[in-house]
């Protein structure tokens, strides 16, 4: 077994969070593909993405609890054997319902994973601490979605889009045994919270009645609307509006990764002079110009790839600097209830992030302009959420530090 504050551990974690956007990322590229094959429109196919998200933010009320009461490593590891197990019914869908239905079942599985990887970080770190952790998993997670749309396009256009799904379950069962043997129960006895039903509705009414954790939640969840709203959109606009090919398209979602991965370092830096609030409120800036200048030039008529993957890599820029600092300040107040705490903050965020990814299929018009303007909007409301109550009510030892810029 590694040290809980070993490099590996936090690496390991990583690997097994990132089953998340693998699940996502890796079949965007098959989306046009799978909609041809059974027959059936862009909703049809894109509610196998949010049913997906939905089933993941119910998911994580139920393993939050679960792992406050049992730990973590067993939830986490039921969780990969349960997305394996979907994957294969995915692989072997004859028609959209199965698919769906198995989506929706991968999803429960899938959720333990995230979830469970923020509260493991905050049961190791202070607050502080856990905001430069975050955001460093996220840089390792983020390899994951830069590789996944580009080996998920290769297997379209090489084999079928059923071995995406195959090769997710190889993966769940790898990160399973990973889990189980590589990586130490992080949760001590004396946290562990009764499993009765008054004391998780205790629990949740506690959580969600904070002010600092509904400020940096319903901040983190209007960004994240606008990080689904592209992933939602972005293989019809791309492939089947601005023509580009599916084993192409993990080139350009390439260049989304690496603005996330450049907030997500910048974080770590910027963490060495000013405080996490200081580094949301920048990237906050930073996520609204790009979604303003996507949203600018769909108005325009300015339809080219670049004219929305450099908006949305500043965008993501700006999402990479935001999201670990939301992260840790949502569960900055609630050392002994990680697990719970996190869990409701997922909830919100992929509601969010289903509802966000909804709009986009329902409205989508074969342009980029329905994709360009629900992520403008989701940049905004992040601001306005964050002006009202995360600014208002900043996190536990989020305090500005003594150093100057």
């Amino acid at each position: 077994m590694l040290a809980l504050t070993s490099i590996w551990t936090t690496i390991l974690l990583a690997a097994a969070v990132a089953l998340g956007p693998l699940a996502v990322d890796m079949y965007l590229p098959a989306l046009p593909q799978i909609g041809a094959d059974f027959h059936t429109g862009t909703d049809q196919v894109q509610l196998t993405l949010s049913l997906y998200l939905a089933g993941f933010a119910l998911a994580q009320l139920i393993c939050g609890p679960l792992a406050d009461r049992f730990g973590r490593k067993p939830i986490m590891v039921g969780g990969f054997l349960l997305f394996a197990l979907a994957s294969v019914g995915c692989a072997l869908a004859t028609n959209i319902e199965t698919l769906q239905l198995s989506r929706f079942l991968q999803a429960l599985g899938g959720s333990a994973g995230p979830v469970l990887g923020r509260a493991i970080v905050r049961d190791i770190y202070t607050p502080r601490d856990a905001a430069k952790i975050l955001a460093l998993l996220a840089s390792i997670m983020a390899l994951a979605p830069a590789v996944a749309p580009t080996l998920g396009g290769l297997m379209v256009a090489g084999f079928s889009w059923h071995w995406i799904f195959i090769a997710m379950g190889g993966y769940a069962l790898l990160m399973a045994a990973v889990t189980a043997f590589g990586i130490p129960e992080p949760l001590p006895p004396s946290h562990r919270q009764p499993l009765r039903p008054r004391q998780l509705f205790a629990n949740y009414r506690r959580i969600s009645t904070d002010a600092s954790f509904l400020g940096y939640t319903l901040t983190n969840a209007a960004i994240y609307g606008g990080l689904f709203a592209f992933l939602s959109g972005a293989s019809f606009v791309l492939i089947d509006v601005l023509g580009v090919k599916p084993e192409h398209f993990g080139l350009y979602f390439a260049a989304m990764v690496a603005g996330y991965i450049a907030g997500n370092l910048g974080s770590i830096r910027l963490a060495r002079y000013l405080s996490p609030d200081q580094i949301l409120l920048y990237g906050l800036i930073t996520s609204l110009v790009g979604g303003a200048a996507m949203a600018l030039l769909a108005y325009q008529h300015v339809h080219s790839p670049w004219a929305v993957m450099i908006p949305q890599a500043i965008f993501m820029a700006g999402t990479g600097l935001a999201l670990p600092q939301c992260m840790a300040g949502a569960l900055a107040n609630f050392p002994t209830m990680a697990g719970s705490a996190s869990a409701l903050f997922g909830f919100i965020q992929m509601t969010a992030a289903a509802i966000a990814g909804a709009l986009v299929g329902a409205l989508h018009n074969g342009t980029p302009l329905v994709m360009a303007t629900i992520i403008a909007l989701c940049a905004g409301l992040a601001m306005i959420a964050y002006l009202l109550l995360a600014q208002r009510y900043p996190a536990k030892a989020f305090e500005t530090p003594n150093a100057s810029v």
